[in-house]
């Protein structure tokens, strides 16, 4: 394993998963390709992030999981950037905490893609 590797992976398994100011909880609702993911806010928006090159062929993110997230100004599609990708041990440790945000929980169903349904449509118009 290389060194970079380590220490990225040593990172992910870091039990603090804090979250620090302009950074928000978000859920993944689809890979988009090319690193991007479209996720879920607890407010509902809908919008892609791009996962950054630290985190590239180390880590893999599914849809469903949840990921803390840093906002950018600039773009209008990608709105932000992942900063930690959270693991079950961490889920748990934010229920425990009561840092767990109450849109989030098993019972309520995420709102439907939008990004990837305009990405859909624009390729059957073709």
């Amino acid at each position: 394993m290389s060194l970079k590797k380590k220490y990225v992976l040593n990172e992910v398994l870091d039990d603090d998963c804090h979250l620090g100011e302009n950074q928000q909880l978000v859920k993944v609702l689809a890979s988009c390709g090319n690193y991007l993911y479209e996720i879920c806010t607890t407010g509902g928006d809908v919008f892609l992030v791009s996962m950054p090159s630290k985190f590239r062929n180390t880590v893999w993110i599914r849809k469903g999981s949840y990921v803390i997230i840093e906002s950018i100004d600039e773009g209008q599609k990608v709105r932000g950037e992942i900063v930690k990708v959270l693991l079950k041990h961490h889920l748990k440790q934010m229920k425990k905490d009561g840092n767990w945000p109450k849109e989030f929980d098993e019972d309520a169903n995420p709102p439907e893609s939008s990004v990837t349904d305009d990405v859909e449509s624009a390729e059957d118009s073709s």
